[in-house]
């Protein structure tokens, strides 16, 4: 359970140091917000309550690696979006208006 553990703590702080590259300021907070996580929870014996914290987790690095978009201020009224490998994947088209469904 300890390497399950530190595996995912350290894939957190990958994925990071991925998702929030050049953001001194979002590196630091994630940082941050990360190790307090870690450290709340440091003194947890029950292996359910463990395995529950290890899936919730799992769930936010994939959040973060998934969902998350990088924007970057050109000018005034610029944004810039960097999209990254893993945001392209499962990209599902957007639909305005949902389709007719036929009665049978």
């Amino acid at each position: 359970m300890k390497m399950k553990v530190l595996k995912l703590f350290k894939t957190l702080h990958r994925t990071r140091q991925s998702v929030f590259q050049n953001d001194h300021r979002a590196l630091e907070a994630a940082r941050q917000s990360i190790n307090e996580e870690f450290k709340k929870n440091k003194i947890e014996c029950s292996s359910t309550k463990i395995s529950e914290l290890l899936k919730f987790g799992t769930d936010v690095e994939i959040l973060l690696r998934t969902s998350v978009v990088q924007g970057i201020h050109k000018d005034s009224n610029t944004l810039v979006l960097q999209a990254r490998r893993d945001l392209l994947l499962d990209n599902i088209p957007f639909c305005d208006a949902p389709e007719k469904q036929t009665q049978s």
